[in-house]
C-alpha cells in the first residue's frame, strides 16, 4: 500500500510538473509571437486607434488601407524591392545549395587526399577574414559591383554550413557508394542519385539557413549595390523607416480613417519578414534533424 501511494504521489507530482512546464512554454511563446502579433495589428489598425495608443493585440479599425498605399506608390519601390528579394534569395539558395553540397561531397571521399587541406584553407578564410575594403576592391576587380550577382556568386558557400553538410555525409555508410561503383555509376551519377536522395534532412536546413542570410543581408546591398532598381526589400526598409524624407511617410486622413507614419512602418516591418515566417515552419521538420545529424562530427 506504501509503494502503491508513492507511485501515486509521483505520477501526481510529474503531472503537476508537466503542467507547470507547459505554461512556462506557452508564455515563453507568447513573449516571442507578440511583437509579430502588434506589428501586424498596427499595420492594420486605423491611425486615430494608432495615436490614441488604444492598440495592443487585436486591429481596431481593421483597414487594409496602408498596404494599398505602399503597393500602389511606385516611387516608394516596395514591389520592386520584393521582387529583388525574392529574386536573390530564390536564385542565390539554389546556387549556394548546388555548390556548398558538391565541394561538401567531395571532401567526405576519404579516397579524395587533398580534402584535409582544402578544409583546412576554407577554415582559415572563414576565421580570418580580410574586411570590407580589400573584399570591394576584390568584388570591383570581378565586375561585381553594382549587380545582381554580388548577392550570389560571394556568399554561395558559407564555410558553417559547409562543414555541417560534410559532417552529415560522413555519417552515411560507405557502402552506399561501393555498391554504386560496383554497378557502373560515376562520382557525379552517385551524388545525385544516391547520396541526395537520402540527404533531404540537410538539404532543407542549409536551404532555409541560406534562404533566411540573403533575404535578412542588409550590409552587402548596401556597400555593394548603388543602383535604386537593384536594392532588396531590407535596404528599403532601411531607407524609409530609419532615414525617410519627409514626404516618404507623410501622414494622411480623410473621413473614414487616418494613416500615420507608424502605420507605415508596421506594414514594412511585416512584409520584409513574412517570407521567412513561411519558409521556416514548412522546413523545420528536417531543419531541426539536419543540424543536429550534421553537427555529430563537426
Amino acid at each position: 500500500m506504501i509503494d502503491i501511494g508513492g507511485k501515486y504521489l509521483m505520477r501526481k507530482r510529474v503531472s503537476l510538473f508537466d503542467i507547470i512546464n507547459n505554461i512556462l512554454l506557452i508564455l515563453v511563446a507568447l513573449i516571442c509571437i507578440y511583437p509579430f502579433i502588434y506589428i501586424l495589428a498596427i499595420s492594420l489598425s486605423d491611425g486615430y486607434y494608432v495615436m490614441s495608443g488604444s492598440v495592443y493585440f487585436f486591429p481596431k479599425g481593421l483597414t487594409f488601407n496602408t498596404y494599398k498605399f505602399l503597393f500602389s506608390n511606385v516611387q516608394l519601390g516596395i514591389v520592386r524591392g520584393l521582387y529583388n528579394s525574392v529574386y536573390y534569395s530564390v536564385v542565390g539558395t539554389v546556387v549556394a545549395l548546388f555548390v556548398t553540397y558538391m565541394t561538401a561531397y567531395v571532401l567526405s571521399r576519404k579516397r579524395f587526399k587533398p580534402r584535409y587541406i582544402i578544409m583546412l584553407l576554407f577554415t582559415i578564410s572563414w576565421v580570418f577574414e580580410a574586411g570590407i575594403v580589400p573584399a570591394y576592391i576584390v568584388n570591383s576587380a570581378l565586375g561585381l559591383v553594382n549587380t545582381r550577382w554580388i548577392m550570389i556568386i560571394p556568399g554561395a558557400i558559407n564555410t558553417f554550413y559547409l562543414i555541417i553538410t560534410r559532417s552529415f555525409l560522413d555519417t552515411l555508410p560507405i557502402e552506399l557508394e561501393e555498391s554504386a561503383f560496383l554497378d557502373g555509376a560515376n562520382d557525379v551519377q552517385i551524388m545525385l542519385h544516391v547520396f541526395l536522395p537520402v540527404s533531404l534532412p540537410i538539404v532543407a536546413t542549409i536551404s532555409v539557413l541560406y534562404s533566411i542570410e540573403i533575404w535578412n543581408s542588409f550590409m552587402k546591398p548596401l556597400i555593394y549595390l548603388h543602383d535604386v532598381e537593384l536594392h532588396p526589400i531590407q535596404l528599403i526598409i532601411y531607407n524609409l523607416v530609419i532615414s525617410p524624407t519627409e514626404t516618404d511617410l507623410a501622414p494622411t486622413a480623410s473621413e473614414e480613417s487616418a494613416m500615420l507614419p507608424q502605420n507605415i512602418e508596421s506594414a514594412l516591418i511585416f512584409l520584409g519578414m513574412l517570407p521567412i515566417l513561411f519558409i521556416y515552419p514548412i522546413a523545420q521538420k528536417y531543419f531541426v534533424k539536419g543540424l543536429m545529424i550534421g553537427s555529430i562530427k563537426g
